[in-house]
């Protein structure tokens, strides 16, 4: 392999470890409120994965982080379709960079042009919708285009009009119309300490921050619990501009405030970058005194018109930035060094600290990341170590003060064994992490499950986080094979953990039981491509696990493959091959593959022969925005153009024949008629699979 193939393997294997790490973190800040890594780190992922993204854009993914909004829609509330996408907002990690995203938007219009500033709120996102001025729905961001109905607990926070004054709705482009605006809930230091005082007294477990209590506060089914805990808002925006008679975001703060909206009073129309970086200091030094918590300053294009000549990317307005707070440091006493074993099997050296409060809550742990980062900062056990938080909840340990380091501190290294199951644990050349390769480790199954259960895998419709849970407590299952033998008794007598008015615990229930097993069953006749994607192989996605199939069409075959022959199928290599072929020689691996076998679960490729004539073989399609006719999603789309033929790639270049450009197209449209290449609407796309021939 020549140095630049292997240049791009490496790319495309950090990119998929990326998404694949950064979907993991988002579902927990979003859906669980319970974040496991700081604002930074997460940011700094998100960056390197943009980038990556960026230099290499054949590894282009439509379901890319970076190419949605962010969040998940949770199932505890009813869904809330928002009447416009809620969407996130780029950072800028200090004043330099911020200055070069105001040289870059005063290049595009040729001259300075005003920015207003705002204080960015630590708190959790909603969407309030007025009908004739009076509030009819409040939802959470969720993942930025449906939310969740949390109208009950938003009409118990006090500053919440439940009517817009009448003074402003002259103000409204259309009285009649539904008004949504966005801002964001939070509470308020003082309250967040009662809280948890509160808890302490009560045995119960603390918040970690104030943006986690207000997310989970407002999360709550009974609404008396969210009324009791002292929430406030700050609203700053309106999902249509057009809907207020104003003409820039400094004046319809101005308005929102007339309507009774509670709007964040320190706010400054700035007409030079020297303004800004100077309301972007000033924040920064009263961030402490403040009685909220903010983590940054948003700074937006003030005119609506100039607004809308700039428009967004797929994630982000390019109207607007974040700048957000260089991480607090504090010092601290490092007690111990355990072991966390990660859903991927990697062991993760973490810092277990004396509490310290960093940024407004209290840390006592903090990820080392993994052996080299411990040798190379040279922290040992005992040690005063420099810690560093920007607002989250696990911090970075930045290093030790070696001025105040004991005598007896201790050196620590990696175990040889996972702490979990006792299995050897690896290093792969050139990888930084150690890793447990057993199917069968405790610490993996739970996110090993509920992968095999998704969608792109083997698709167990409502087996889900909260039952896989139960299902794991209680002992039912500990690895994917387990499912099959599940009975509709053992589902429907499992506790979900809840009770009735009685103080009786709840049960899952025949209806919901039967239902699962019915999925399951169904699951059996998944391709054998979705079996190999659900095992979790290291480095196997979804299109990897189908060239392997294509090539290796059963579990007998594939196992018999060297692994020169593996690196052979095209999109996989040595480093791909490697991780398989270790995962087939493990024992544990191969016990489990063999109960899946005995339990139905296909274990060889279905018969590929198909009477569908090849017609556009030759052709190489390229599909951009929402199929909003047909309602297919981007993958069924472009697996009914490859059942005809047809190449299907996630990049525009000259050898593209056609792109199919569905609703909000992106970057791709615009490539393609840069490029001269053809460009077809959902209707056209309709009739080439009508007819199987593509337009002239």
């Amino acid at each position: 392999m020549s140095q630049q193939e292997k240049l791009f393997q490496d790319a495309g294997e950090r990119i998929e470890a990326l998404r694949k790490e950064i979907e993991h973190h988002t579902f927990l800040y979003y859906n669980q409120d319970a974040p496991e890594i700081s604002d930074a780190a997460f940011d700094s992922l998100m960056r390197e994965l943009r980038e990556l993204e960026e230099a290499h854009p054949e590894f282009y993914d439509a379901n890319s982080p970076t190419q949605r909004v962010g969040g998940y829609v949770g199932e505890q509330f009813a869904p809330v379709q928002h009447a416009e996408r809620m969407y996130s907002l780029d950072n800028a990690m200090d004043l330099d960079e911020l200055d070069a995203w105001m040289t870059r938007t005063f290049e595009a219009f040729g001259r300075e042009v005003p920015l207003c500033c705002e204080l960015k709120i630590d708190g959790s996102g909603i969407a309030l919708s007025f009908e004739d001025g009076r509030l009819v729905r409040a939802a959470t961001r969720g993942d930025g285009t449906t939310g969740e109905d949390v109208t009950a607990n938003i009409r118990t926070i006090k500053d919440v009009p439940l009517r817009l004054r009448d003074e402003a709705l002259a103000g409204l482009a259309d009285m009649q119309a539904v008004l949504e605006v966005r801002g964001e809930v939070y509470m308020p230091k003082a309250s967040f300490e009662k809280l948890n005082a509160a808890a302490d007294a009560e045995g119960k477990q603390a918040f970690a921050n104030p943006r986690n209590a207000a997310a989970g506060s407002l999360r709550q089914k009974d609404e008396k619990i969210t009324a009791g805990r002292d929430l406030a808002t700050f609203i700053y925006a309106v999902a249509n501009n057009a809907s207020v008679q104003v003409n820039g975001q400094f004046e319809l703060l101005e308005w929102m405030r007339e309507a009774g909206l509670h709007v964040n009073p320190d706010v400054k129309l700035c007409a030079t970058r020297e303004e800004v970086r100077t309301f972007c200091v000033e924040a920064l030094e009263k961030r402490d005194s403040l009685p909220y918590e903010i983590d940054g300053v948003v700074v937006k294009v003030n005119d609506f018109g100039q607004q809308d000549s700039l428009g967004f990317t797929a994630r982000a307005p390019r109207w607007a930035i974040a700048y957000k707070f260089p991480p607090e440091e504090k010092t601290t006493k490092l007690l111990d060094i355990t072991v966390q074993v990660g859903r991927t099997g990697a062991l993760t050296p973490v810092a277990e600290l004396e509490p310290v409060t960093v940024a407004g809550s209290v840390v006592a742990r903090a990820t080392l990341h993994n052996e080299d980062e411990v040798q190379r900062k040279d922290v040992r056990i005992g040690d005063t170590v420099i810690v560093r938080k920007a607002g989250d909840v696990i911090p970075e340990v930045l290093g030790p003060v070696e001025s105040l380091r004991p005598t007896d501190a201790q050196v620590w290294s990696m175990p040889t064994a996972c702490p979990s199951c006792g299995s050897p644990v690896v290093r792969e050349e050139g990888e930084a992490a150690y890793r447990c390769v057993s199917i069968d480790c405790p610490a993996q199954a739970h996110e090993r499950l509920i992968h095999w259960a998704s969608r792109g895998a083997l698709d167990i419709e409502g087996m889900g986080e909260e039952i896989v849970a139960r299902l794991l407590e209680a002992g039912q299952v500990s690895d994917v094979a387990d499912y099959y033998s599940l009975s509709e008794y053992d589902l429907a007598t499992l506790e979900t953990g809840r009770v009735n008015k009685d103080g009786e615990a709840i049960h899952v229930g025949g209806v919901v039981a039967k239902k699962l097993v019915a999925a399951i069953e169904e699951s059996k006749a998944r391709s054998f491509a979705r079996v190999l994607f659900g095992l979790g192989m290291r480095h196997v996605g979804k299109t990897t696990a189908e060239a392997i199939a294509a090539a290796f069409p059963s579990m007998d075959v594939l196992r018999a493959a060297s692994e020169d022959a593996l690196a052979e199928i095209e999109g996989v290599g040595g480093i791909i091959a490697h991780s398989i072929r270790q995962f087939l020689d493990t024992p544990d691996n191969i016990a489990v593959i063999e109960r899946l076998a005995l339990a139905g679960v296909s274990m060889e490729e279905a018969a590929t022969a198909s009477n569908v004539p090849q017609t556009l073989e030759g052709l190489t399609f390229v599909l951009t925005g929402s199929l909003v006719q047909s309602g297919m999603t981007r993958d069924e789309a472009g697996a009914r153009l490859k059942a005809m033929g047809a190449k299907v790639s996630g990049s525009v270049s000259a050898k593209t024949s056609y792109v199919i450009a569905g609703e909000a197209a992106g970057s791709k449209y615009d490539k393609a008629v840069s490029l001269g290449v053809p460009v077809l609407d959902e209707t056209a796309f309709l009739q080439i699979l009508e007819t199987g021939q593509a337009p002239e």
